[in-house]
């Protein structure tokens, strides 16, 4: 049992931040099977006055699927989405985006139905990652439009896919709104917020600014609340003659890499991705690993 209990943790840290999610989704849909009486606590109503009595909905909600298929489809996106986004960007943009994604797509939810009740008419509540997810794959989108993506035959341009995905959540909004019993207007409102934010990020992002930072500072400020305090009795501090420049080898080596996905980063923000040498490529891809 020790054995297996170790293989676990050993395959779980070799996944990156985004497999971990889809690990975290998958354990939350099994153990959803067997809770369903808790689910209305995680769900994220519509009325904004429903909300304030449970605030944490508008990150949980995304955690939650409808049925297999529906946690399913989002988790390959999400597999595929990241494979992608990792070799070039960091594990803490990729998080940035992914709740701050969820995070608009729940607010344009319930800011549509309860500001527009004669359209929406019936109250509604929200589930599932699809606003998280479309936020990754739309900033993908608007940061380098013009890679080619493979499908079948012939390749695609990646702004095309993006144009054709919002165009068809627009439309299915409208299809919710005409048929409320077997239209989804409400995930499709969310898709469109977690888009939004998507492309709102990468155009900001090309202009040298990462709207995630505060976000992430907070994000970390709250993690650290929960982390037991390390200190303990004064001890003797001996010199670390392993050191460079203050910085252990290992974190002046990671220092050094960080500098250099800065670089390659913006020059792919000013002349795109094609611009990259077959060297910056392949470091790119191996510091996605």
């Amino acid at each position: 049992m020790t054995n297996l209990n170790q293989d676990i943790k050993e395959k779980l840290s070799n996944l990156n931040v985004l497999e971990k999610i889809i690990a975290l989704n998958v354990l939350i849909f099994v153990l959803s099977l067997f809770l369903k009486p808790f689910l209305g606590w995680m769900t994220l109503p519509s009325d904004i006055a429903d909300f304030i009595l449970k605030p944490w909905s508008i990150i949980t909600y995304a955690f939650l699927h409808f049925d297999l298929m529906h946690m399913l489809f989002n988790m390959l996106w999400l597999y595929f989405l990241g494979r992608m986004f990792l070799n070039m960007f960091s594990s803490k943009m990729a998080l940035n985006i992914y709740f701050l994604g969820a995070m608009s797509g729940g607010l344009l939810f319930m800011l549509c139905y309860t500001l527009l009740p004669s359209v929406f008419q019936v109250n509604s509540r929200l589930l599932g990652a699809s606003a998280a997810v479309r936020a990754l794959l739309i900033f993908l989108c608007a940061y380098m439009p013009n890679q080619d993506i493979r499908f079948f035959t012939f390749n695609l341009k990646l702004w095309y896919i993006g144009v054709a995905i919002v165009i068809f959540d627009v439309l299915g909004v409208f299809a919710g709104i005409s048929n409320p019993a077997t239209g989804n207007a409400g995930g499709n409102l969310a898709h469109i917020g977690g888009a939004v934010l998507g492309y709102f990020y990468a155009k900001q992002l090309i202009k040298g600014q990462d709207i995630g930072r505060g976000f992430e500072k907070y994000m970390t400020g709250f993690l650290n609340l929960f982390k037991a305090s390390k200190k303990g009795p004064l001890k003797t501090v001996h010199k670390n003659k392993s050191k460079v420049g203050g910085y252990t080898r290992t974190d002046f080596k990671e220092f050094n890499n960080q500098k250099k996905i800065d670089v390659i980063l913006d020059k792919i923000s000013k002349s795109g991705y094609d611009s990259l040498t077959s060297e910056e490529k392949e470091f790119l891809f191996r510091a996605g690993k």
